[in-house]
């Protein structure tokens, strides 16, 4: 808005208030607001990414400089029904603030660059300036004027930007309730002995407990062996007594401790190995002696003939037989029980009863495998509920799933909630879970949902990072495509319409680019070129609302009001919204009371 200079020539009104001794503040203030001309461009305020951008050149009477004196114009910018103010700023009139206006020496001129972060509330307002003189000293006298208005509202056509929001959805969490599996329990024996050792640090327990599960056994495979020296090799049925031993015992359990198998039911298979070497060099290759001592005891077995006893006595010689009999013949003193064996089925309801006893500290973490404890999120519709179980898996696995799943749980409670602070909460937890899934499985697709938690949380610089972070991974195609769109669309989102239309030319043609293209068009003034894009558009998605309330925006740039009213009317047609937006919108501030603009609405 353009504030006209008072009608009485600057000149004469020099002279006067030169001829007024001591320049006072009221005459001061009469001759500045009488003289000035203050200007904003643009006239009618525009959004401009986060910010509403806006320059004001104010031009005053030479005669108001004095000294010791100040006018200034204090600028604020008033929303929400006048209830709120922000203070942007102020012009002042002081030695180092002003230029003498070329044309005009009789006249002072400030010209400045404002800003104010948007925010949908601050739409309508108005920019106004608080004029005032006062005195430069600590304390001195100070003098306000009229107050008058400098711009209108805020043009938001900038944020017409479109981003198809993809679903990011759980992943899917299945398990095998079949619990068919083998089990194998090794045993050791003393040196010469086929009697099974039952103490601390032996399997007798395990298999006991196996026993007493009761799950069904189909085959039980028993083998034992024996040690080279002469403690077992002395009776040449050593491991077969071994075998034998064990064989008697678990049978033996199953009589007496379970009620689901019987030993006429289970297969038993036995193998009892005598005199293997082969055994013995396997033991020796898999342990901590040095390459060149292992060729030794190979070379050793090799070249010593004779029998079986002969070469172990051969042993004895090599300097590190200490390692052989302390390490090596124990463990061949073996046996070892295999069982075949199906569990019974674990139904659903199971499952999801031991994840809330582990959820509520009742049992411990492993009643449940990872997958199982994941699984049991599946089994419960409540979000909060589901939240929790994924909270308890990533305190006990901190596998990446669990980190993704609860993202995706916190973004679907984000989505339920009317608070926009909690709105923003739960969106930035679902950011810093996905941050942490991305980090185990580092892939695009797992960072660009990264962003996107936080492009949808409005932490733009954070999205814009983690889209980077994305492309720079590489991923197949389509991903890359989705990214490189929404990145686009962020960056119009904050002003960078050049980086943005990099990123367009990176991504394949689709409604969004295409909207997304034109809009730039418009932000830089080719009207021309934006309508044709837009029209594009809707050939991608016919009968779009906001492709033609775009259109209707073009054209009432370009004073267009024919086409206005033909493409407002079309898109209030197929979404009544756009008639409240568009009676709010400034864009089409000089039709509001035109016949064309009051009849596209109806």
């Amino acid at each position: 808005m353009r504030l006209l200079p008072h009608l009485i020539p600057p000149a004469l009104l020099l002279a006067a208030a030169c001829a007024l001794p001591g320049c006072t503040l009221p005459r001061m203030l009469k001759v500045a607001q009488a003289g000035q001309q203050v200007t904003v461009k643009p006239t009618v305020l525009e959004s401009n990414g986060e910010n509403v951008l806006f320059e004001v050149q104010a031009r005053v009477p030479a005669a108001v400089l004095q000294k010791g004196h100040a006018y200034n114009l204090d600028l604020s910018y008033r929303y929400d029904n006048g209830l709120r103010e922000d203070t942007l700023g102020r012009l002042t009139f002081v030695s180092g603030e002003y230029v003498y206006d070329p044309e005009h020496k009789d006249q002072v001129v400030i010209t400045k660059q404002f800003s104010f972060p948007y925010a949908p509330r601050k739409n309508p307002g108005e920019l106004v300036a608080k004029p005032d003189v006062r005195a430069l000293k600590p304390g001195g006298k100070r003098l306000k004027g009229t107050e008058f208005r400098l711009a209108r509202g805020i043009v938001t056509t900038g944020r017409l930007v479109v981003r198809q929001d993809t679903a990011i959805n759980l992943l899917p969490e299945s398990v095998d309730n079949n619990m068919s599996g083998t089990r194998v329990l090794p045993f050791f024996f003393d040196g010469g002995q086929a009697a099974i050792r039952n103490y601390l640090g032996t399997n007798v327990a395990a298999l006991e407990d196996f026993i007493e599960a009761n799950q069904h056994t189909r085959k039980v495979m028993i083998v034992a062996g024996h040690s080279p020296d002469s403690l077992d090799a002395h009776d040449p049925r050593l491991a077969d007594k071994r075998v034998q031993a064990l064989l008697k015992y678990y049978k033996k359990r199953v009589d007496t401790d379970s009620y689901l198998n019987s030993v006429r039911a289970i297969q038993f298979q036995t193998v009892a190995y005598h005199r293997r070497w082969d055994l013995f060099l396997k033991q020796v290759a898999q342990s901590a002696l040095k390459p060149a001592q292992v060729d030794s005891v190979v070379l050793l077995l090799n070249d010593t003939p004779g029998s079986f006893a002969r070469k172990e006595k051969s042993l004895h010689q090599l300097s590190f037989f200490d390692y052989l009999d302390q390490y090596i013949y124990p463990v061949l003193r073996f046996g070892t029980v295999a069982v075949e064996y199906t569990a019974p089925k674990r139904y659903d309801s199971e499952i999801y009863l031991l994840s809330k006893k582990i959820v509520e500290k009742e049992t411990e973490a492993d009643a449940l495998t990872p997958e199982e404890l994941r699984y049991s999120a599946t089994l419960t519709p409540l979000l909060a509920e589901k939240q929790r179980i994924y909270e308890t898996a990533v305190a006990t696995t901190g596998s990446w799933q669990a980190y993704h799943n609860l993202a995706v749980v916190l973004l679907q409670r984000s989505e339920k909630e009317v608070s926009d602070k909690v709105r923003r909460a739960y969106l930035r937890r679902a950011a810093t879970n996905f941050t942490l899934a991305a980090h185990r499985n580092p892939t695009a697709d797992m960072f660009y949902r990264v962003a996107t938690a936080y492009h949808r949380a409005d932490d733009k610089l954070e999205a814009l990072q983690n889209y980077d972070y994305a492309i720079k991974l590489g991923g197949p195609r389509p991903v890359l495509d989705k990214i490189f769109a929404d990145k686009a669309a962020l960056e119009i989102e904050i002003g960078q319409l050049d980086d943005a239309v990099n990123s367009l030319g990176y991504s394949s043609k689709s409604y969004q680019n295409t909207m997304n293209k034109a809009l730039i068009y418009v932000l830089k003034g080719n009207y021309d070129g934006a309508a044709g894009i837009y029209q594009e558009a809707l050939t991608i998605k016919p009968n779009d609302p906001l492709a033609y309330y775009s259109l209707a925006v073009v054209a009432a740039r370009t004073k267009d009001e024919a086409q206005m009213g033909q493409h407002l009317r079309r898109a209030v047609q197929l979404d009544r919204t756009f008639a409240q937006r568009a009676v709010e919108d400034l864009e089409f501030r000089d039709y509001a009371s035109s016949k064309t603009f009051l009849e596209a609405l109806r």
